[in-house]
């Protein structure tokens, strides 16, 4: 028994080293398991803090492909049999990761075990990465993972610390919540310290989701505070003034909620025809305004040739504006929206916000620019641009003022291709304006983001990511009321995250609040119920440190088990004005097993 048990633990050891590196997707193993190595560690706050972002193995149930599934290879599928097949594809894909027995669990990580013992594994086995396995939690426990790291000292193997995490359906009531006496007895009586450590930690929302008339509007957007602490007190105590307090912001574009909603919809449309370029297809928003593009164009051709006479008061007006826009206090966080509106607009910008809520239509664009083209060539139109412009538009401008303009093809994607230089050009600028008139940047950290030196779907990019960065900053000085001090850190990590990574929205942006800024926390926090708050018990030192780990939260803590429904109605007590919300319990313990 003993040597069959060492043979399948080396097998079970040679097959996690073949998960390690490339594996992207879970590789089935016997038994009916499947495993992935996990780069950034597991996606649980209480799996993270026993082993950390460090790669890990995940092992889970496998999900048995159908008949139908299976015979999509044959060449002799049936169009009907293909849509069965798609359809158990899609249900696969709707299940979910699912978790494996106890019993099973244990027989893996005992496999993890030996195959790590110095006195029962291979001469020269490596070190392998922690293992995790999802359970089923059909124990009276309620064990949800079950995990295995190796401890090492120096390079060699001196034991592995064995995991077990437990979670609970909601309950409501502290008088259902352990005690924090009784978990620090459940501690010493599994490991017999001396001494014991206590730690908290509460994570409150901010901003987010909101409720409004029973009715749940759901936003991408979230900003938490967590709080951490040591020497805690009492379940559910609240964070004491002297923890530690950090902003986790995560802002969505679109949210209509914004203050800059109506320049999303600007940007919107910009990525429509960045889209337009790229695939040589459009699909046209409704117009903003009644009027037809061509209507608004000749209006504002009109206008510029009645206000051509005050052309040589222009660039008074331009430092009357600037003015203006530089004496707004940066010491009010509360985002003004009159910061955005720019009094300096070029005539090509002020072109761009008539087609852009007003073209339906690829001749839209064209009737449009044939007028504009035809009015500079005839001198009806001498216009004033702003110095930086670098669209195609500016530059036939600036030929108008010689009377050297050439001939202008607009066929093709030249149009659109023209209209989207516009808006790059004129959305640029108000990005700008804001982030420079409010101290926040200046333009030598923004000179990546308003190159023109790259292609134009690469502008839009930059550009998109200006635009996050500002409903960042709008989200948390006008619903969080940040200081100028943190807005301006906030910024800068932005600025330097985004110029080496990829546009994501659904980047987190952590930011570490001053203590002179706790204070406005504490007070939005006070009469507010934490979306998790857990307590942690440890003794020992290093990576031969031992915890215990009780967390409360308010949503389901693992996401590969359905929890029965409560006997109370959970959304009026989650989200409602219920004084006590309901909280799912979860519990993680460890043990130390030795091998010398």
């Amino acid at each position: 028994m003993g040597v069959s048990m060492i043979t399948d633990a080396n097998k079970f050891m040679n097959f996690l080293l073949k998960c390690q590196g490339e594996c992207k997707s879970p590789v089935e193993y016997e038994g009916g398991i499947q495993i992935q190595q996990v780069k950034q560690g597991v996606d649980i706050p209480l799996l993270n803090n026993c082993c950390g972002c460090q790669p890990v193995f995940i092992c889970e149930k496998a999900i048995p492909k159908s008949e139908s599934e299976n015979e999509k290879s044959e060449e002799s599928l049936s169009d009907e049999s293909a849509c069965l097949g798609q359809e158990a594809e899609e249900t696969q894909e709707a299940q979910g990761p699912q978790g494996v027995s106890i019993m099973k669990a244990r027989q893996l990580l005992s496999w993890y075990t030996m195959s790590q013992n110095p006195t029962t594994c291979q001469e020269g086995s490596p070190v392998l990465p922690p293992l995790w396995v999802r359970c089923d939690m059909e124990d009276s426990q309620g064990t949800s993972w079950m995990g295995a790291e190796a401890i090492c000292t120096g390079s060699k193997v001196t034991a592995v610390k064995l995991h077990t995490v437990n979670c609970k359906a909601p309950t409501v009531g502290k008088s259902s919540f352990i005690s924090l006496e009784e978990l620090k007895q459940m501690h010493k009586t599994r490991h017999h310290p001396s001494k014991v450590v206590t730690r908290g930690s509460a994570q409150y929302s901010l901003f987010g989701s909101t409720e409004v008339e029973n009715t749940l509007i759901e936003s991408q957007s979230s900003v938490t505070v967590d709080f951490r602490w040591d020497n805690v007190e009492s379940i559910l105590q609240t964070p004491p003034l002297y923890s530690t307090a950090t902003l986790n912001i995560k802002v969505a574009c679109g949210d209509m909620r914004s203050p800059i909603y109506p320049l999303y919809k600007e940007l919107e449309f910009l990525q429509i025809l960045a889209d337009g370029l790229r695939t040589g297809e459009t699909e046209w928003l409704e117009p903003v305004e009644v009027k037809s593009a061509v209507e608004l164009t000749k209006a504002l051709i009109e206008d510029l040739q009645k206000k051509a006479k005050l052309e040589q008061n222009q660039s008074v007006k331009e430092s009357e504006a600037q003015k203006a826009m530089e004496s707004s206090s940066v010491e009010n966080p509360i985002f003004n929206a009159t910061l955005m509106e720019r009094r300096d607009l070029d005539c090509i910008e002020r072109l761009w916000l008539t087609l852009w809520r007003s073209v339906s239509s690829y001749q839209d664009i064209v009737d449009s620019l044939k007028l504009v083209i035809q009015a500079l060539r005839y001198g009806d139109i001498k216009p004033w641009i702003h110095k930086d412009s670098s669209s195609s538009l500016s530059r036939l401008i600036l030929q108008s003022y010689h009377q050297q303009m050439g001939p202008v093809s607009l066929t093709g994607l030249t149009p659109i291709n023209m209209l989207l230089e516009m808006g790059l050009d004129k959305m640029r600028k108000d990005y700008i304006n804001y982030l420079i008139s409010q101290e926040l940047t200046t333009l030598n950290h923004l000179s990546y983001y308003l190159s023109t030196e790259v292609d134009l779907q690469e502008q839009v990019v930059r550009v998109k990511k200006l635009h996050h960065l500002l409903e960042i900053v709008v989200t948390c000085s006008t619903f969080l009321s940040l200081a100028y001090e943190q807005l301006f850190l906030l910024t800068q990590s932005y600025l330097q995250y985004c110029k080496e990574s990829p546009y994501d929205e659904e980047h987190v942006f952590q930011l570490q609040i001053r203590p002179a800024m706790k204070s406005s926390f504490y007070q939005r926090i006070h009469n507010e119920h934490p979306v998790t708050w857990a307590v942690e018990v440890s003794s020992g030192h290093g990576n031969r440190e031992v915890r215990t780990s009780w967390q409360l939260s308010d949503k389901p803590p693992v996401d590969h088990v359905t929890f029965d429904p409560p006997d109370f109605p959970l959304e009026t007590t989650v989200n409602g004005e219920s004084e006590e919300p309901a909280y799912f319990t979860t519990t993680a313990s460890c043990s130390l097993v030795s091998f010398t």
